[in-house]
């Protein structure tokens, strides 16, 4: 029996080798493991032992992981599960989300990224109105609730392939350039790439490039002494080494002047900084991943964005799909964001109609994922009742100048063929440049230029 106040794990897997490490690492973590070898003998301990949160393999002898989900729904479903599964067998995960699992990891997995998702569920159960029991989403078809920022799912092999590129870039500590509408969460993909990455022990610092004035900018990020300018009456350390020994984030690059974009190329040239009115050079070790919505190649050939510094920041390039492009993803956003929504305002957890989530499957999204969220946190005040109809949704028809606008009355094969299109047009028709930036493999485009017959007019 696990002490009180720590929440018990129950890990089903009939390999024994994965039974051990994850006992090890919720030990790690504090938390109190409880092991089973098949499905049945987890149902067998169940009976007797209160669970707090379900770690099992898809693929077992005998009911395997399909048949406990399917009992657990049924006896306990107020118990979370997380299913994991090897790479050859995703489509079974994704079937166990629809059946009410709420999330998934692939074998090999990282063990720190499980933890946090363990902890994410188990705090997303406490946040919940305690005098109302925590229903299953009725709808669930993506892998993973969105964090703030919303940027999780990966239904869509856009956002798919975007998130398997996340994963692997995080391992590094290369510096990485994200681009990305304004509301697609690369802050979110930020945080993803601090916290798996070696150096997701030190601290995350986030500098908003785009709210802070040009004049205070070089403070905010290099420092100063005291006596330096007016009002400088002590000491300040910068957000650059504030950043030491973990990540700096600096969202909205493309606003920073010509004489920041000067001290920034310095520093990730040298790796050293100097406080405003300072003589002293200080070293300073962090990852640097930048983000911007601008055109920051258009910028760099009309000259407003140095050339030598882009280079220096795009180290590793990675580009988040906007919302109208994956479609897919959209319920189960929209399932994960209502719930945290609900926990936030201490209300009973709300569903939303079929016929409202058609309506924002069909919404071309100009705002992304943070327009979702705006939208549904809307459509809460003007529910009646527990469930969102289309009428208490205040969707806008975005401007004619949007993105978003210029696909709006094509159906979703002419947005799929006009984005390939696109794509391709800005890697200079390489195949393979376009498949990057679209965060889809090289195979998946192959097969779509030959199924529009792109390039045969």
């Amino acid at each position: 029996m696990s002490k009180p106040d720590i929440p018990t794990i129950m890990v089903v897997d009939d390999d024994e080798s994965i039974l051990e490490v994850l006992e090890a690492r919720l030990l790690s973590a504090g938390l109190s493991p409880l092991l089973a070898d098949r499905a049945e003998t987890a149902l067998e301990m169940l009976a007797d032992e209160p669970v707090d949160l379900i770690i099992s393999d898809v693929k077992m002898p005998g009911m395997g992981g399909r048949g406990l989900l399917k009992e657990v729904m049924e006896n306990w479903p107020h118990i979370p599960i997380i299913m994991l599964t090897a790479h050859g067998t995703i489509p079974d995960a994704v079937g166990s989300i629809q059946e009410g699992a709420v999330d998934y990891l692939t074998k090999p997995f990282d063990g720190k990224e499980l933890v946090r998702r363990v902890r994410a569920r188990l705090e997303a159960r406490a946040e919940a109105p305690a005098s109302t029991p925590q229903p299953r989403p009725s709808r669930k078809t993506a892998a993973s609730e969105p964090a703030p920022g919303g940027i999780l799912g990966g239904l869509a092999p856009a956002m798919g392939r975007f998130l398997e590129r996340l994963e692997r870039v995080a391992k590094s500590t290369a510096t990485v350039l994200l681009f990305g509408e304004s509301g697609t969460g690369k802050e979110m993909a930020a945080r993803i790439l601090h916290e798996g990455s070696p150096r997701a022990d030190g601290p995350f610092v986030v500098v908003d490039c785009g709210s802070t004035q040009p004049t205070l900018l070089e403070s905010e990020l290099f420092g100063h002494v005291k006596g330096s300018f007016t009002h400088a009456v002590k000491d300040k350390k910068g957000l650059i080494e504030e950043a030491d020994g973990g990540t700096l984030f600096l969202d909205e690059i493309g606003n920073i002047s010509p004489d920041m974009q000067a001290r920034l190329l310095r520093f990730l040239q040298e790796g050293t900084i100097r406080r405003v009115g300072d003589n002293h050079e200080r070293s300073v070790s962090c990852r640097v991943v930048a983000a911007t919505n601008a055109d920051l190649p258009g910028m760099v050939a009309s000259g407003e964005f140095r050339e030598d510094l882009y280079y220096r920041l795009k180290v590793v390039t990675l580009t988040i799909p906007p919302l109208r492009e994956r479609c897919e993803d959209i319920p189960a956003l929209t399932d994960g964001l209502l719930a945290r929504l609900c926990a936030r305002q201490q209300r009973p957890r709300a569903e939303i109609s079929d016929k409202a989530m058609r309506l924002l499957e069909s919404h071309p999204w100009p705002g992304n994922v943070r327009e979702l969220e705006n939208a549904l946190e809307a459509a809460l005040v003007f529910c009646d009742g527990d469930v969102i109809e289309p009428d208490d949704l205040q969707l806008e028809t975005p401007p004619a100048n949007s993105p978003a606008a210029a696909g709006s009355s094509l159906s979703l094969e002419d947005n799929e063929r006009e984005t390939i299109i696109r794509a391709l047009e800005a890697a200079g028709g390489v195949k393979k440049d376009a498949a990057d930036r679209l965060g889809i493999s090289r195979r998946a485009i192959h097969y779509k230029i030959k199924k529009y017959g792109i390039g045969e007019e």
